[in-house]
């Protein structure tokens, strides 16, 4: 089974973007299972980053992760929406503010993520975990939705979806590891069982 995971590099006023640190960590025990990379917080750059490969190493799910420095928990994102609309500009300088991710294309997505199981597995650890309606409207709903459009027009129903891990003075890094090892084994097994 292969799983594709993404983070992203710092942006704005994160100095030090988890999601980056959690990529790296699953870079340095190297398993052939994970294709890990870090993107950049760059609307075009990201998308032209992660769709690429999405093609090229063919995944059995895709986990997606980013920063949300103001929430306490891990977060599970239920949907990704077809809109940039955010109040600072990418590490690029680009502000999108109201403008459509793919024109012509569905208001939204649902994430295919095991939601429910990976909630509970994280939740059995007593590691700091919810559901949230909402990816925001920068680069995390962004490639969220990205990646779940270019698997709708290539024809691919595998998992895929977004998690948001909150800073580490909320959680630990160490904790946050762990509960994405627990989400890649929710994966593994759901693999496994279908």
């Amino acid at each position: 089974m292969t799983i594709l995971l993404t983070g992203f590099e710092p942006f704005g006023k994160v100095s030090d973007n988890p999601s980056q640190r959690i990529v790296e960590h699953f870079q340095e025990v190297s398993s052939d299972d994970i294709v890990a990379l870090v993107l950049p917080v760059d609307y075009q750059l990201a998308s032209d980053k992660l769709l690429p490969l999405i093609d090229k190493y063919q995944p059995d799910a895709i986990l997606l992760l980013g920063v949300a420095q103001m929430r306490e928990t891990i977060s599970l994102e239920r949907i990704a929406v077809n809109i940039n609309d955010a109040s600072i500009p990418d590490n690029e300088g680009n502000l999108k503010q109201g403008q459509h991710i793919v024109d012509n294309a569905p208001v939204g997505y649902w994430s295919t993520l095991p939601l429910e199981r990976m909630y509970k597995a994280i939740k059995a650890e007593n590691i700091p975990v919810k559901y949230s309606n909402h990816a925001g409207a920068y680069l995390c709903n962004h490639v969220m939705y990205s990646a779940l459009h270019h698997l709708t027009q290539v024809e691919r129903d595998i998992p895929c979806g977004f998690i948001h891990v909150p800073d580490v003075t909320a959680v630990p890094l160490d904790q946050q590891i762990k509960a994405i090892k627990l989400c890649v084994e929710v994966l593994s097994q759901e693999k496994i069982t279908s």
